[in-house]
């Protein structure tokens, strides 16, 4: 059963109906039918995210990630951190009125400054604790290159691996940029000498991420969730599905 139906997703948001189709393709494939989950969404707001600012490629990506969210929380908004030097807004975007909300939100926004991972995460971690939720959290966190306190980063991540959060990183940029080396060493701490489970998955979505295909998106965003689902309650870090 999904959070929000379809025909609700026609009458709120109808052009996000396609992605909403396609994101559950996606969840049925990889086994998540009828999972309840929370989604954040969290944005580099850097100096150099400006051109993807400007041709709508951080729209899109919120577009489609409230697509994927319809399915796994019945509330229709998706929390959203924006963050550089320091954290520069903690918002959200909703299935009502998401057209332009990025641009509306980034225009009341600073100086796009540096790359500061881990104050991003911990406001995520902050956002999730006070939600009360006892629903497990995907994260999706996108950036354009690696954070200016590497050492803060990896230690906020393993600390979270105790939460039921995952966090999937999502590079823009050139795929061969040493940028994200840093990102792929995340991806593949060691479990269990730095990290109770494996709570990071990472992909470039290159570029021009408006390219990459809505299925072949979700495939990358949920690719890694079921499995790190399996471990997390295995822990007793995310509670046992109960019947719906």
């Amino acid at each position: 059963m999904v959070a929000i139906s379809l025909s609700k997703v026609q009458e709120t948001a109808p052009a996000l109906v396609n992605l909403y189709k396609s994101a559950g393709v996606s969840l049925t494939q990889h086994g998540l039918d009828g999972l309840r989950a929370a989604v954040y969404l969290v944005v580099d707001y850097s100096g150099s995210m400006k051109p993807y600012y400007k041709d709508g490629s951080v729209q899109a990506l919120a577009d489609r990630v409230l697509g994927l969210s319809a399915h796994l929380d019945d509330d229709g908004t998706v929390p959203v951190v924006f963050f550089s030097t320091d954290v520069d807004a903690v918002t959200d975007i909703a299935l009502a009125g998401h057209q332009g909300r990025i641009e509306r939100i980034v225009s009341g926004l600073g100086h796009m400054g540096k790359t500061a991972y881990h104050l991003a995460m911990d406001a995520v971690i902050d956002h999730y604790l006070d939600s009360g939720t006892a629903e497990p959290a995907l994260v999706v966190f996108q950036t354009d290159g690696g954070p200016i306190n590497k050492l803060a980063a990896e230690r906020y991540l393993c600390k979270a691996a105790r939460l039921p959060l995952f966090w999937q990183f999502i590079g823009f940029g050139d795929p061969g940029s040493k940028q994200f080396d840093f990102l792929r060493k995340l991806d593949e701490l060691a479990v269990p000498g730095k990290r109770t489970v494996d709570n990071a998955g990472f992909f470039h979505a290159g570029e021009d991420p408006r390219k990459v295909s809505d299925a072949e998106l979700y495939d990358r965003l949920v690719g890694e969730f079921p499995k790190w689902l399996v471990a997390a309650r295995a822990q007793g870090i995310v509670r046992e599905p109960t019947a719906r």
